[in-house]
């Protein structure tokens, strides 16, 4: 039995990132220009921080709408409580955690450092083309 691919194989390095500084009205311009549904912050050390979603930037949004005051940092809409997947993991792992959450991706991991990106796309890519 040959070994199962892992998601450093099909996981996506060229990343959109945010900085927890960055005003939220920016992100979000930054988020729709790029058409990604999410981020991750990243720090001035290049630390993992947090992960801004389209679901964080309604919650901005509507707070807005409600005070009629725009503004604030990505860090504070940011989910803090980030899960990551390790880039040595196997597709079939990685699938497992997938359907276990309700995140479309996550932050790959290589000794704490992030590598990269795998989405649900990225996995379904990968597991059609095992079968092959």
């Amino acid at each position: 039995m040959t070994a199962r691919p892992k998601i450093s194989d099909y996981m996506v390095t060229e990343l959109v990132t945010l900085s927890p500084e960055m005003e939220i009205n920016r992100a979000m311009t930054v988020l729709l220009e790029r058409a990604v549904s999410g981020a991750p912050v990243i720090d001035g050390k290049g630390e993992l921080v947090g992960v801004l979603s389209q679901k964080d930037c309604l919650k901005a949004a509507l707070n807005a709408s409600y005070y009629q005051e725009w503004g604030g940092a990505v860090a504070d809409y940011m989910t803090a409580a980030v899960e990551t997947l390790d880039a040595d993991l196997d597709i079939v792992e990685a699938a497992e955690r997938f359907l276990g959450s309700n995140y479309r991706r996550f932050p790959v991991m290589v000794e704490g450092r992030m590598v990269g990106q795998i989405s649900r796309a990225d996995l379904l890519r990968a597991l059609v083309e095992s079968w092959d």
